[in-house]
């Protein structure tokens, strides 16, 4: 692709903007070897990975190993020579290093930092005090006989890995990429509960340590909330240190915590980095089977994809959001990917499960033409939905904690699927989660009934962060503070709908104490007094509050039960009836936005699945798009951009006008960008 020179020189990070070339970035791993010469070896790495579109190469290298001062150092030279040849090909550069783990290649058996460095000392450990270090082929990316090491960010890892991102930030680097900083749980869980992170502790709360994990103990849920705090601090410093060096550094931390039960078990809550400055995140948003990727999804399971793609974009506020796109052919990695650009997510191509390769070169090429081509209509238009759902992040922490993550639907491997997501027990099903089930569901109900909507993240919530919504889905809202509380009530208020569902609305506070009294018992209508009604609608201010005591969304994830959904959309058709319809298949997705005179509407077919899992085919599907148009507008053109077709081009398309109305029939094979200019 051309070099966008304006775009190269455009600064970085102020006032929380970030470069142009991060908005628009197409990333893809690349690394090299320790001998690596760099014309003989780097050159044609960065050359193939031009040839397939790519605008940000990935640099994994040896950073995840334990490495001696030295040894760090002469691999700064290498790293320097690297980003020297990238920038030369118009391609920027971003430096992966794990945050929190060390992995000592051959340590089970030889030298390693848990047993010879400093990790017995700076290592997490679990509640009990069992230190967080494994050895073998527990996961994937740690070879047998090879030690992995999660240490205490509190540690006095802290300064060692600041100062050595500060060094990195002196190469020529444009962005740095730490790696899941978690309290893993691949062996142990609640961590860290070391004397690094008992005094933290202590000192932010005043309080010791708990001993066990016991939701019903508000010490623990105190240290479940504390981690999310913690880790973003983390984060944050991440971010500073490098700057420190480099103004135009930015970061983007890898969070594979998304919208499920797993941010509560690990502490990294995504969405509390939305609003932080030069700091964004790279999703990696997990797939069914690390072998087979989404190719045995049911329809369920592939809305929970959606879900995540939608968080991530939500939870990183106005900054990029880049995430993983997994694919195990190409056929279903190219779905996937369709499903990221729809959420308004950067894509990261890659095979799972790993990453230093790409599923298929002509389809990651292809699919990144098309990307290129497409860019101002996939990133820089407005988003047009007047219905918000709400992922409350205390809610999740808080309410009924069960075993399992909930990721998907399905806990059941298909016949020789290996590697599957879960272990088969359906507890760990998110149609066994009391509030995730609820979330998923109205998600699920929105995507089915073509209702453009937006995801809204819980963390510093404030008013601004409601504008333009109509709507506000508050699914199973049970853990709230008081200051969101207030921007609820304000919404209400100021003339806006909500839908309230679940047993117990809004009766504990951010920490999962139970309240006194209802925080919006006054926009409910009732009091914890009162009998619980089956239903209500009350009018409070200018707005009216929508309850429905069951949860109707868990209903319709389990079941896809129709009437269950319009216990949910009934409020919405009536506040916020959408701009665009859709006749067609349920199972096709619908984004709407706008920029300038184009109206962009994005289609994704996901047909393909069914309510049981089955062998993957696309399946084409046809559909008829209405849209309103606004007040004193005529339509001029209608073209679609797919990358389905040999053209990431867009190619007309009829279309009949009828007053304030336009009608445009078309088949979706998996991805179809339809764009309606107005004058």
């Amino acid at each position: 692709m051309p070099l966008d020179r304006a775009a190269w020189a455009a600064p970085a990070a102020r006032a929380g903007l970030f470069p142009e070339w991060s908005r628009f970035a197409r990333l893809a791993d690349g690394t090299f070897d320790e001998d690596a010469d760099p014309a003989r070896d780097m050159k044609p790495v960065v050359d193939a990975l031009k040839a397939q579109n790519v605008s940000v190469i990935e640099l994994d290298t040896i950073l995840s190993n334990w490495l001696t001062g030295e040894e760090f150092t002469q691999h700064l030279d290498k790293v320097r020579s690297f980003v020297t040849l990238a920038h030369t090909a118009g391609i920027r550069v971003v430096m992966y290093y794990p945050s929190l783990e060390v992995i000592s290649v051959g340590g089970e058996k030889g030298r390693s930092f848990y047993k010879d460095g400093g990790g017995k000392a700076w290592v997490q450990r679990s509640l009990d005090g069992k230190p967080n270090v494994f050895y073998g082929s527990l996961v994937v990316w740690v070879d047998p006989g090879d030690e992995s090491c999660w240490v205490s960010p509190n540690s006095p890892w802290r300064d060692f890995y600041l100062g050595r991102i500060k060094a990195l930030a002196g190469t020529g680097l444009d962005a740095v990429w730490p790696d899941v900083p978690i309290y893993f749980d691949g062996a142990l869980t609640w961590c860290d509960a070391s004397s690094w992170a008992a005094d933290a502790f202590k000192a932010d709360t005043g309080l010791a340590l708990p001993a066990k994990a016991d939701f019903s103990a508000l010490p623990f849920r105190r240290y479940v909330e504390w981690r999310h705090r913690d880790l973003l601090q983390w984060q944050l410093d991440i971010a500073a240190a490098g700057r420190s060096v480099n103004p135009e550094l930015v970061t983007f931390v890898e969070t594979v915590s998304m919208d499920y039960q797993y941010a509560t078990l690990v502490g990294l809550d995504g969405a509390y980095l939305r609003k932080a400055e030069g700091v964004s995140q790279m999703w990696e948003v997990d797939v069914l089977a690390n072998y087979d990727g989404m190719r045995h999804a049911t329809a369920t399971d592939w809305t929970c994809l959606i879900s995540m793609y939608k968080y991530a974009r939500a939870a990183s506020g106005t900054k990029p959001a880049w995430a993983f796109s997994y694919g195990w052919k190409a056929d279903d990695a190219s779905l996937v990917m369709a499903e990221l650009l729809a959420a308004g997510c950067n894509p990261y191509e890659v095979k799972s499960p790993f990453k230093n390769e790409t599923t298929d070169k002509a389809m990651r090429t292809r699919m990144y033409a098309f990307v290129a081509a497409n860019q101002d209509k996939l990133f820089d238009a407005t988003r047009v939905a007047e219905v918000g759902v709400y992922h409350s992040s205390a809610s999740r922490d808080f309410v009924s904690p069960t075993a399992g993550t909930g990721m998907y639907a399905n806990t059941k491997a298909p016949s020789g699927v290996k590697d599957w997501w879960s272990s088969g027990s359906a507890e760990e099903s998110c149609t066994r989660q009391a509030w995730l089930g609820e979330f998923r569901g109205t998600v699920k109900a929105l995507v089915y009934a073509h209702v453009p909507f937006t995801t809204v993240t819980s963390p510093f919530l404030a008013a601004e962060d409601l504008a333009g919504l109509k709507v506000l889905m508050l699914p199973n809202l049970q853990a709230v503070s008081d200051a969101e509380a207030a921007v609820l009530r304000g919404f209400v208020a100021g003339g806006g709908t909500v839908v309230v569902t679940g047993p117990a609305p809004t009766a504990l506070d951010e920490l999962g104490t139970a309240r006194g009294e209802y925080a919006l018992a006054d926009v409910l209508g009732f009091r914890k007094g009162d009998p619980l009604p089956a239903t209500l609608q009350n009018r409070f201010g200018s707005g009216v509050c929508w309850y429905v005591k069951d949860r109707p969304g868990h209903s319709y994830l389990a079941k896809t039960d129709s009437a269950a959904a319009d216990r949910i959309l009934a409020p919405v058709r009536a506040a916020a009836p959408p701009a665009v319809t859709l006749t067609g298949d349920s199972r096709i997705h619908l984004e709407l936005s706008r920029r300038g005179d184009d109206t962009v509407v994005q289609l994704v077919n996901f047909t393909c699945f069914g309510d049981t899992p089955a062998a993957f085919r696309t399946t084409p599907a046809t559909c008829t798009v209405a849209l309103t148009l606004p007040e004193g507008r005529r339509v001029l053109s209608a073209t679609v951009s797919s990358p389905d077709t040999a053209s990431p081009a867009p190619q007309p398309v009829p279309f009949t006008a009828t007053g304030t109305t336009v009608d445009v029939t078309l088949t979706v094979a998996q991805y179809s960008l339809l764009t309606v200019t107005t004058g």
